[in-house]
């Protein structure tokens, strides 16, 4: 398992949101079926919070649609294949995909959740994690 040492990667309160959502178990976040439960889709403060450390990070919102967006540059190919590779996994566990683009060493991602039409808790925890394992 990969651990993420977020207190290098962002200012102490983003650290702190940062941590709230990686805390949270993988099942709530992903909206998989939990005691009736379902994604819902980030709005108003809550929204701003989560939003805040990946802006700071370089994260954008998409213009014609509800979703963020992140290009990830690598030093070559193989540590791009190597991001989108450890990306996957938790994809897989989560049963949340991005949407992204490779060409040699540079990833573009968005990420959405189609379901609520909109950015959830599933596309923060993802976007953290890219964040993580970006700077390794």
């Amino acid at each position: 398992m990969f651990s993420l040492k977020l207190s290098t990667l962002l200012s102490s309160k983003a650290t702190k949101l940062a941590a709230t959502w990686l805390s949270r178990p993988i099942r709530e976040i992903s909206g998989q079926k939990s005691k009736g439960k379902m994604a819902t889709k980030l709005a108003g403060d809550e929204r701003v919070s989560a939003l805040a450390p990946l802006k700071s990070a370089g994260w954008t919102e998409v213009n014609d649609r509800d979703a963020i967006y992140k290009e990830f540059l690598f030093k070559d190919f193989n540590e791009a294949f190597g991001f989108m590779s450890r990306v996957a996994c938790l994809a897989e566990k989560m049963d949340h995909h991005p949407e992204w683009f490779n060409v040699y060493n540079k990833v573009q991602v968005t990420l959405a959740s189609h379901d609520v039409s909109g950015i959830s808790g599933r596309d923060v925890r993802m976007a953290t994690f890219m964040e993580g394992i970006s700077k390794k």
